[in-house]
């Protein structure tokens, strides 16, 4: 009962030091960082503050270099790149201010991708493709190539993309720096959803329009939280 009570995410104490000695940057410093299962969290801050730096390491693509970082009450600080690849497929989807989407390919393939990599069977990877298409509203775009799809839809199939593993948290990196801003309100409408139903959601953005969506915002500085502010419902 005590490990279903404790954050989903957790950072104690966590550093990140890159290069050596007098180029030595320290992009975070003794970041203790706590996201419970449910939450939609907004990460902001300036250039260079650190937001990126612990979107990393929450996202398993990089380490700590001090400190411990939990997930669902296991610590990865010291895993084995297997694992963190493993955690990685199976509890963590992945939406990116570039989309990462193939051009020539149709919106279900895309979306079926991440279920290639864990070899699940073509009719069941096709079906839950759909499902998660249906989830963004693109059921009616899923033969469609990217390359026919605006800018917004590109990035509902991401998302689709990220969803269609079923994954603990969603990890939000300025998924609507690409996007107009109607469009990005919309994105930020359909994330406002999924939060609702349940999913945890991380998100990563410089514009207090696009954080104001989220319920609790952690403002970053110089590698450090400096604030840690409720905001509404989302």
């Amino acid at each position: 009962m005590a490990e279903a009570l404790s954050p989903l995410l957790e950072l104690r104490a966590v550093s990140r030091v890159y290069g050596h000695g007098a180029a030595a940057v320290r992009a975070l410093d003794g970041v203790d960082l706590a996201v419970r299962a449910g939450e939609f969290v907004a990460i902001t801050g300036p250039s260079g503050s650190g937001k990126s730096t612990v979107m990393n390491i929450l996202g398993c693509l990089d380490r700590p270099s001090s400190g411990s970082y939990c997930f669902a009450g296991r610590p990865l600080e010291k895993a084995p790149r297997e694992v963190l690849a493993l955690v990685r497929r199976h509890f963590i989807g992945f939406v990116f201010q570039g989309f990462n989407l193939l051009p020539r390919t149709s919106a279900l393939e895309n979306v079926e991708l991440p279920l290639v990599y864990r070899g699940l069977p073509a009719a069941e990877r096709r079906a839950r493709a759909q499902a998660a298409l249906a989830r963004v509203g693109l059921a009616d775009r899923a033969r469609h190539t990217v390359s026919e799809l605006s800018g917004g839809q590109q990035q509902r199939v991401a998302i689709a993309r990220a969803l269609v593993s079923e994954p603990l948290v969603l990890l939000a990196d300025e998924p609507t720096g690409n996007l107009d801003s109607k469009t990005s309100h919309e994105i930020m409408a359909l994330l406002c959803t999924l939060n609702r139903s349940g999913l945890t959601i991380v998100l990563v953005t410089h514009e207090a329009d696009i954080a104001a969506y989220a319920q609790r915002e952690l403002r970053f500085v110089d590698g450090r939280i400096v604030a840690d502010l409720a905001r509404g419902s989302g």
